[in-house]
């Protein structure tokens, strides 16, 4: 499961830290959050290095559509509800801004990436009142919107919110770019942060500013990001032979896609659900039948899921870690709009840092506490972890070891302990702890996957136990019992 953009981007290598250093900042994280602050912040005059824990882009910025939009689902008319007009219509302009960012960097920087202006649409197939409340939100915030009722879609809707000049682009083109121009150490997994020391499995980096950029914050205390958040899983298929469409498209039910084109692939996404709760699978499928539905000659060429932060309140957190540790920054909680959340949050930090004042400052701020606004969210996620840990110990096996059929994966009883079991193709069975190193939720079969996943706070295994996404460190305790056993 590759996606186009790490297909069609050739990426710069670079070698682990191996030593101790000194910056003014350090980053930790090379996605495209990580990556532009380090820019900016280098731009200001700033000795900033890069901390990334596989290889720069390896993470979520290569499993997105790319969409750069101010247009973010059903988001307008809630905000407006939660923290009202002036909040709720600074975080539209500093995600408008961000698409202007992008737009001047690339034009410094003489990036070719594909950037294209073009609008976003959000759609709905059946009749629901929440799209003219969506229309009439953005247009009291002064968002650049109207309301149409028909598109280039190939099927019929009853009605969408288009935002005018919005923006897509190839991520990793543009990523690998800006990233050739920074000090970046790759293969460098942080273990912790002692104050302004960071350290790593290579070497220590003590800054006098320190970024986490890692997606979901790895670190628990202080901050208790994971009582804010969870994450959520969706997929995409790349295919050629389907229509060309001009705009971006996302739709406001539970069986709608999303929808972009990219050169002569059209990328049709959807399927989301919280990370942990795909035990029979299927949405990669589902993806296919709409797209055989419409275009019965197209042919799928790739497939590739994402990983997206859900904040309790929807508003990203941006800003300063915690008030017990003000020296450090996290940005995370992008949602499904990681592009223009990333550029949001770079300029934000590099503000932070250089004492530049910033309008958008304390929409986003980290330390807030999303309550009331995020109280279900965070009851939700509390929920969820008691769930987690109780099942982990109340909870029977799913099947026994012998009923384990080959290609699936299940909970098993194994020497008197819950073990995740998964039988290969040549009747290898590979056991795993379904502990998470995280918190110690109960981690659910993925069967689209093949992976554990974590449905408290997000973190994933592969079948052999080997970690894909935090916020866990480290890899799962596992067993292989070969195919004679």
């Amino acid at each position: 499961m590759t996606s186009i953009w790490v297909e069609t981007a050739a990426r710069t290598a670079r070698g682990k830290l191996e030593r101790d250093l000194q910056a003014d900042v350090a980053v930790i994280g090379g996605g495209m959050a990580g990556i532009l602050t380090a820019y900016l912040l280098s731009r200001a005059g700033f000795h900033t290095v890069v901390l990334e824990a596989n290889c720069v882009g390896s993470g979520q910025t290569s499993n997105t559509t790319a969409k750069i939009t101010a247009q973010h689902g059903l988001i307008y008319h809630k905000l407006l509800n939660t923290v009202g007009e002036k909040k709720a219509a600074l975080y539209a302009r500093a995600n408008q801004n961000a698409i202007q960012q992008y737009a001047e960097i690339i034009k410094r920087e003489k990036i070719d990436c594909d950037f294209k202006i073009c609008p976003a649409y959000l759609y709905a197939r059946e009749r629901d009142v929440r799209i003219h409340q969506e229309y009439e939100a953005a247009k009291k915030l002064g968002i650049d919107a109207d309301y149409v009722m028909d598109t280039e879609l190939p099927f019929r809707i009853t009605g969408a919110v288009r935002f005018r000049n919005q923006a897509q682009f190839h991520p990793l083109k543009f990523l690998y770019h800006v990233a050739d121009l920074l000090e970046i150490y790759e293969h460098t997994r942080v273990q912790k942060i002692e104050g302004n020391r960071i350290i790593t499995d290579g070497g220590t980096v003590s800054a006098r500013q320190i970024v986490i950029s890692t997606h979901y914050p790895f670190i628990n205390f202080p901050g208790l990001y994971f009582t804010k958040m969870h994450q959520e899983r969706s997929y995409v298929l790349a295919v050629k032979g389907a229509q060309e469409v001009q705009g971006m498209y996302y739709g406001i039910g539970v069986n709608d896609v999303s929808l972009r084109s990219y050169r002569d692939y059209l990328l049709i996404g959807g399927g989301s659900h919280r990370t942990g709760e795909n035990i029979g699978g299927g949405q990669y499928d589902r993806l296919r039948g709409e797209a055989w539905k419409y275009w019965p000659e197209c042919k799928e060429v790739y497939h590739w899921s994402a990983q997206d932060d859900m904040t309790a309140d929807e508003i990203p957190y941006i800003g300063k870690y915690s008030w017990l540790r003000t020296h450090w920054y996290v940005t995370a909680g992008f949602k499904k709009w990681g592009m223009t959340g990333s550029m949001v949050a770079a300029q934000l930090v590099c503000d932070e840092i250089t004492g530049k004042e910033n309008p958008y400052r304390h929409v986003f701020r980290a330390k807030r506490c999303p309550i009331p606004h995020g109280m279900s969210g965070i009851l939700t996620e509390m929920i969820y972890a008691v769930k987690g840990i109780g099942g982990r110990i109340f909870k029977r096996a799913d099947a026994s070891l012998a009923e384990i059929k080959v290609g699936h994966g299940g909970i098993v009883a194994y020497e008197g302990k819950k073990m995740g079991a998964y039988r290969d193709h040549d009747g290898t069975v590979y056991l795993v702890s379904v502990k998470c190193p995280h918190l110690g939720c109960m981690l659910q079969w993925n069967a689209e996957e093949k992976s554990w996943d974590c449905p408290c706070h997000g973190s994933r295994f592969d079948y052999k136990g080997r970690l894909l996404d935090n916020p866990a460190q480290i890899s799962l305790e596992a067993v292989i019992l070969e195919a004679s056993n």
